[in-house]
């Protein structure tokens, strides 16, 4: 039983909106087999990595804020010569924070932020980062939840997650609401799980799989379903909507967050991932589900060949 693949396929069983088309698939994979071995790897100089266990906090600061980044004005954040948004921007902010020393890896501390406290350290040249009082609430779960169940240490939950990715994105979703990416969907109990997944790959990534990073189950990642994947793979017709959705989407008109066309679209994605997967394997191309998400994450920066959905949520 895989808690994602097995409830996300009850989606794709049974869907109104969204359906795959397996000859688009084969054709974007044969256009991109020459940009694999830059994209499907972990940016780490993009990353604060000190060789310590702030490095851990670090990420789960990163990822526990990695959502919902849209809307006008586009927050932005100047590191060094280069003004930043969305991810990127989050990343080289709290990269700068962890250099400067603030005590973001203090359980404590994060538990009693304050909104100030908040303002200041997401503080951009342009535009104010998208649902900054939920960051609040989240950051505040985070160290009240690590303080109450992990003696305040990221490193007691790795532990108990004892080197699977399959336990600590149970145990995120556990303890920690703002993981606890679950929906319903026509009856059906759907877990999507993008930022526990994430984290989890984050961490393999920076630690490359030594360490904390050392995950026996790696493989049993998928991709994290938000929105700029299908967004690119709908620009490829990888992805198609049916016409009531693709008018949405493409009127920029908000999707609420739990209803059918959002969960199909998070759905989607991730059997396209899982299909792509093995298309490319079938080129000779080993890669795991999450490496085809970075691939895919990559290639959709900038794109803007069609909108992508917009849904306000903390779970991407």
């Amino acid at each position: 039983m895989h808690p994602i693949l097995d409830s996300i396929q009850q989606v794709v069983q049974v869907s109104q909106f969204v359906r795959f088309d397996a000859e688009a698939a084969q054709s974007f994979v044969k256009n991109h087999l020459n940009q694999v071995s830059a994209l499907s790897v972990w940016s780490a100089d993009d990353h604060f990595n000190d060789g310590t266990d702030r490095t851990l906090a670090y990420v789960f600061v990163l990822d526990t804020l990695n959502f919902c980044f849209w809307g006008k004005p586009r927050w932005k954040y100047r590191h060094q010569d280069q003004l930043l948004d969305g991810y990127m921007a989050l990343a080289a902010c709290l990269k700068n924070a962890f250099v400067r020393g603030d005590p973001l890896d203090d359980a404590s501390y994060l538990a009693q932020l304050d909104l100030s406290q908040v303002e200041k350290l997401l503080d951009g040249e342009e535009g104010q980062i998208p649902l900054l009082d939920s960051r609040l609430r989240v950051l505040r779960e985070a160290g009240k939840s690590l303080l109450e169940n992990f003696d305040g240490k990221i490193t007691n939950l790795m532990a108990q997650a004892n080197g699977s990715v399959l336990s600590l994105v149970e145990l995120l979703a556990d303890h920690f609401v703002s993981y606890r990416d679950e929906a319903n969907y026509r009856g059906f109990h759907v877990c999507l799980y993008k930022r526990a997944q994430i984290f989890c790959a984050d961490v393999y990534g920076t630690f490359k799989g030594q360490g904390w990073g050392q995950f026996h189950d790696v493989d049993q990642l998928t991709a994290f379903a938000d929105y700029k994947l299908p967004q690119l793979l709908r620009a490829h017709k990888v992805l198609h909507y049916e016409p009531s959705l693709a008018e949405k989407v493409d009127a920029q008109i908000e999707l609420p967050m739990g209803s059918s066309e959002e969960i199909e679209i998070r759905a989607f994605t991730i059997h396209a991932v899982e299909q792509l997967k093995q298309i490319f394997a079938d080129h000779d191309v080993q890669l795991k589900s999450f490496e085809v998400d970075w691939l895919l994450w990559h290639l959709s920066q900038g794109i803007d060949a069609k909108p992508y959905h917009r849904t306000r949520t903390v779970f991407y």
